[in-house]
């Protein structure tokens, strides 16, 4: 049951085809059944109208993109305006000729955009060619405010760097969310599969703990083929979890399997773990001027 001290979160962990059309309509059919269980908040994955297309470096995957405001954002405020949710994007965005963008788009809940954010870290990794495609986000790090709450939200790659996640804490955020795309490459060992998946958790939680803020990140999941063919392509690794402020896990998905959820997060622990471990009372701020260098020597 919901009460004002309890956010229901919805996630969708959703394996994706080429066809945008099916994707849209099978994550509108799951916003939908987690709105009428309840959820207040629902969270999507990264990119989760299409395929992860920065597999390859092509020009022509640019038409992907889409406008804010475009049928895409239009498609989701009907669906937050319809159910009464504040919902969680994540968007390709064209934002001029030869300009885009990786960008969350949160919906209010009478439809209209709480806000956005623009994906600031941008990798360039194998199978993972970001930067061909993405222009740095120049939103900075600011807080999206909802009827459900201040949403601290960020992106996949961004997920690594406690910077951002202080940021977002140091500027009233409420929960850390981080839409994701990550997988594995198949030609690593088990045990190096497993350190990075470990590793990814591990960060998270460890974001949780040092804000004093639950954190949700919602992964996609199964295999996409690389369409070049050079790699085996990637599979995306699922588990998808929610941790509390404590870095406690309060779920997390399965690894190949797609998943819809709620998950309850109790916004008085969330007060009452910062009471109890005051890391932002202790902090140093007179001593940390070396963290805007690229390094010290």
């Amino acid at each position: 049951m919901t009460t004002d001290n309890i956010l229901r979160i919805g996630l969708v962990q959703q394996r994706n085809t080429a066809d945008i059309t099916d994707n849209r309509r099978r994550l509108a059919e799951r916003i939908k059944a987690l709105a009428e269980n309840g959820a207040e908040l629902i969270m999507n994955q990264e990119l989760h109208d299409s395929l992860y297309f920065c597999q390859t470096e092509n020009v022509d995957l640019c038409s992907l993109a889409v406008g804010i405001p475009s049928e895409a954002t239009r498609l989701y405020s009907a669906l937050a305006r319809e159910l009464s949710v504040v919902i969680v994007t994540s968007m390709f965005e064209r934002r001029a000729p030869g300009l885009y963008h990786n960008t969350a788009v949160v919906f209010e809940r009478d439809g209209s955009i709480a806000g956005q954010y623009r994906k600031m870290h941008i990798p360039d990794d194998p199978a993972y060619y970001e930067k061909f495609y993405f222009t740095p986000g120049d939103l900075g790090f600011e807080p999206i405010d909802t009827s459900v709450g201040r949403l601290g939200v960020l992106v996949c790659w961004d997920q690594w760097y406690p910077e951002a996640a202080r940021l977002m804490a140091l500027k009233g955020a409420e929960i850390l969310i981080y839409p994701t795309a990550i997988g594995w490459e198949s030609s690593d060992t088990a045990e190096e599969k497993a350190r990075q998946l470990d590793a990814w958790i591990t960060v998270q939680r460890g974001h949780a703990v040092a804000n004093g803020l639950p954190v949700v990140t919602v992964n996609r999941v199964g295999l996409e083929e690389d369409p070049s063919g050079q790699t085996n392509g990637i599979t995306f690794w699922g588990n998808s979890f929610v941790a509390g402020p404590q870095g406690e896990i309060l779920f997390r998905a399965s690894a190949d399997k797609e998943t819809v959820t709620i998950v309850d997060i109790d916004r008085n622990r969330t007060e009452n773990v910062r009471r109890w471990w005051p890391f932002l009372r202790d902090r140093r701020i007179d001593a940390y001027h070396g963290l805007t260098k690229r390094f010290i020597d």
